[in-house]
C-alpha cells in the first residue's frame, strides 16, 4: 500500500479524499471512532499529522480498533497523540 505523501502546505483535496477513503473500515467500531476526527479536524491537520494518520490507517481493521480503544499502545508518541484527538472527537460527538 502506497503512503500518503502531501507536501509541506498541503492544502490538496487529493490527500484528504485518500485519507477519507482510506477511513472508510469493514469494522464499523472503527468508522464510529474515525468519522467525529475527520469531520471535525482533518483538513486542519498539518502535513505531518496526515502522514501520521495515514500511517495509522494503514494498521489491520482489528488491530486499529485495538488502538483506538487503548487495548493496545500506539506505535509512539506522534501516533498516540493523533489516537487521542480521535478520542476526543468522538467523546465530543457522543
Amino acid at each position: 500500500m502506497q503512503a500518503l505523501q502531501p507536501s509541506a502546505n498541503t492544502t490538496d483535496a487529493r490527500a484528504f479524499d485518500r485519507i477519507r477513503w482510506r477511513a472508510r473500515r469493514g469494522l464499523l467500531e472503527n468508522d464510529l471512532l474515525l468519522q467525529p476526527f475527520l469531520a471535525d479536524a482533518l483538513e486542519q491537520l498539518s502535513a505531518a499529522e496526515l502522514r501520521v494518520l495515514d500511517k495509522l490507517l494503514q494498521l489491520s481493521d482489528n488491530d486499529l480498533l485495538d488502538v483506538l480503544m487503548g487495548r493496545k499502545e500506539a506505535a509512539d508518541d506522534p501516533t498516540a497523540l493523533i489516537v487521542e484527538r480521535i478520542r476526543a472527537a468522538k467523546n465530543q460527538a457522543g
